[in-house]
């Protein structure tokens, strides 16, 4: 005999122009309640946010504009310049968007009708630690050559500006060695969502017990 549904937590992850977003996407609109990461970040960067006070606070004023909001552009330039600097920004704001992310994860599981899957959005998600917190992984992968297709081909990026953000991240097969579920976007998109409703089948699964 099973228990009450539980609220399954998985991240999801994938590279540039990987498909992530057309994933995300298919699950929301199957039903899973979505936490976009970076949103998150931005939030609490934002003036009031619990990452405000002490970034400033370390960072300085220079990374202040008049009108209190932070320069992500100015601190980006500093923290990418050091990795020292990196990781002390990090260090302030990883924790606090996890206890937020767990925080509105806990909030929707209280709802009198909640959501059968939590998916936690975030393209650094591995990077950032943040899958051991969460009770699956799903990476969304493609060739290296598709991705770099689809990044031009929806503007803002050369080839060879493609190539050196895709050579840049993470390696591929780190993140799916540590995947429960992968879905591969390399064919159509049909393909992708019966790959997506294949997953969030086995994720309804994994919430009935």
């Amino acid at each position: 005999m099973t228990g009450a549904p539980r609220v399954v937590r998985a991240g999801l992850t994938g590279g540039l122009a990987s498909g992530k977003s057309t994933v995300a996407a298919i699950l929301r609109a199957l039903g899973a309640f979505h936490l976009d990461a970076d949103a998150i970040v931005h939030e609490t960067l934002a003036p009031g946010g619990a990452a405000h006070a002490p970034v400033v606070a370390r960072f300085g004023p220079a990374i202040v504009r008049p009108d209190g909001t932070i320069d992500r552009n100015a601190l980006a330039a500093r923290v990418f310049a050091d990795p020292a600097e990196l990781s002390a920004l990090n260090a302030i704001v990883h924790p606090l968007v996890r206890a937020e992310i767990a925080r509105r994860i806990a909030a929707a599981a209280a709802a009198p009708a909640p959501p059968p899957v939590a998916i936690v959005d975030a393209p650094l998600l591995v990077e950032a630690g943040m899958h051991r917190d969460l009770d699956a992984l799903i990476v969304v992968a493609c060739r290296p050559e598709t991705q770099i297709a689809r990044a031009v081909a929806r503007g803002g990026m050369t080839e060879s500006e493609a190539r050196a953000r895709v050579a840049a991240q993470a390696p591929l097969d780190a993140k799916l060695a540590l995947a429960d579920y992968v879905i591969d976007t390399d064919g159509t998109l049909a393909d992708t969502d019966r790959r997506t409703r294949d997953v969030w089948d086995r994720l309804l699964a994994e919430s009935r017990g």
